[in-house]
């Protein structure tokens, strides 16, 4: 699709914003240079973020021989931010300051088949009716400070309709996911899936921050690989890119639920490693057949003590991983590939180090010297935070749109947004004159979920 200048100008405007949560305190000029714009469409972009209360003025810095450099910052009061993990067992929201912080969390369990869209709503809305309440009680947050909800849909979604197209683990076809939760939740809604949440959260505080070429391999029940390619997230275009788990590992291998036969996911998604499992050892006390997160559990602390039975499974699974990931490196020559998810999460550095020997029986010498394969850092949940990352984004477009067509309806009332923009709170400046800081900026998350 043709890019119009009001697209530009978001993108920039989000662009800018970003840059200012990861590295506050900033000056125009240090945007301009981050940025590559020029230093008056920073300034200009910065006076409507001031003018919006996401950003306010914090005082100087002295410059090399010209006029003190006025400081900019991210105002962490201005509004607040929902994302949503929606998983094939559970269901994880968490609320955010502008800072992107936490603020709150909840969760809600998925039992095996309560995954009837119905359902699967209900304890969306649920869970996102909590947070506002907690921050409400805890940090003062009223709701109507609520920019939007981000939700993480697993499979292919079509982010503009709104619609969950293909969810292969819920048998999902073309649901319409944000018109059912609008019934329910009074706040603009926006979906994306887990592989572009948790590229995003990469990209902004965790390992791929500052690469040019990033994998990120979302490993749960479900398996996808987010792709940062140029520093920029990558959605294909019809946003279906890095459905690397349904690409084929074994001919005529183990059926998947997307209809094939021998998926990556089959082999190293939660699921599958039970299956790995069960065939080295059928009885093995660390098999729980009907809970593949118990399974998970047991593999850990089978590896934290030595078990045999669980270092076998974990290095079969590894066996197969390494050669899929052996063809990103191969294809797409990154950077870094970002191990993510719950399972990655759970089986951590036996796993890693498994992989890494595997990737290097199979990847070509050359690409292989150039990545980089690691853990998630990101210390809470980057689903949640990355999708939280769409809902600030959907905020930034409607600046300056009239108000007509509600984003979402609420028991059949229109949410509208004052004159078309976010609400959000209008900060004074600050006469700060804040300490410049040379470590790294901290990670905007709190402790892990």
């Amino acid at each position: 699709m043709k890019r119009t200048s009001r697209d530009i100008r978001t993108a920039n405007r989000y662009g800018v914003l970003r840059h200012i949560i990861a590295a506050s305190p900033v000056s125009r000029q240090e945007l301009a240079a981050a940025t590559s714009l020029s230093l008056a469409t920073v300034a200009n972009l910065v006076g409507e973020l001031i003018d919006l209360g996401m950003l306010v003025e914090v005082g100087y810095e002295d410059s090399d021989g010209g006029r003190p450099r006025g400081l900019v910052a991210v105002n962490a009061a201005g509004g607040a931010l929902i994302g949503v993990d929606v998983a094939e067992t559970y269901i994880h929201v968490e609320l955010f300051d502008l800072a992107l912080t936490v603020l709150a969390r909840a969760d809600e369990e998925l039992r095996p088949g309560e995954n009837d869209p119905v359902q699967v709503v209900g304890h969306i809305a649920t869970a996102v009716a909590s947070v506002v309440e907690q921050a409400g009680e805890a940090a003062g947050i009223a709701g109507d400070r609520v920019l939007g909800v981000g939700v993480s849909m697993p499979g292919q979604v079509d982010r503009e309709g709104g619609v969950s197209v293909f969810a292969p683990n819920w048998d999902w076809h073309d649901v319409p996911l944000l018109s059912l939760l609008a019934e329910h939740i009074p706040y603009p809604l926006h979906l994306d899936n887990p592989l572009r949440a948790c590229t995003v959260a990469e990209l902004w505080f965790g390992a791929a921050r500052g690469r040019g070429d990033a994998v990120v391999v979302n490993l749960g029940t479900g398996v996808g690989a987010g792709l940062a390619l140029g520093g920029a997230l990558h959605r294909g275009v019809s946003n279906s890119a890095g459905e690397w788990g349904h690409t084929t590992l074994v001919l005529d291998g183990r059926p998947c639920h997307c209809g094939n036969h021998g998926c990556v996911e089959t082999y190293v998604g939660a699921p599958g490693i039970m299956r790995n499992l069960g065939e080295l050892s059928p009885h093995s006390p660390l098999l729980h057949p009907d809970d593949q997160t118990a399974t998970i559990e047991a593999l850990a602390r089978g590896l934290a003590e030595g078990d045999p039975v669980a270092m076998r499974a974990v290095r079969e699974t590894a066996r197969y991983l390494g050669a899929a990931l052996a063809d990103l490196v191969n294809l797409l020559n990154p950077e870094v590939i970002v191990l993510s998810s719950w399972v990655a999460a759970k089986l951590g550095e036996p796993l890693l180090a498994e992989v890494r020997e595997a990737v290097a029986r199979h990847a070509l010498r050359r690409p292989l010297e150039s990545a980089e394969i690691v853990l998630c850092p990101i210390p809470s949940n980057p689903v949640s935070l990355g999708a939280a990352t769409f809902a600030l984004e959907g905020s930034l477009a409607s600046v300056g749109r009239s108000v007509g067509k509600p984003a979402t309806q609420s028991a059949g009332k229109p949410v509208t947004q004052s004159a078309g923009r976010p609400v959000a709170q209008s900060a004074g400046k600050s006469v700060a004159k804040p300490r410049r800081s040379t470590t790294p900026p901290r990670n905007r998350t709190s402790t892990p979920s």
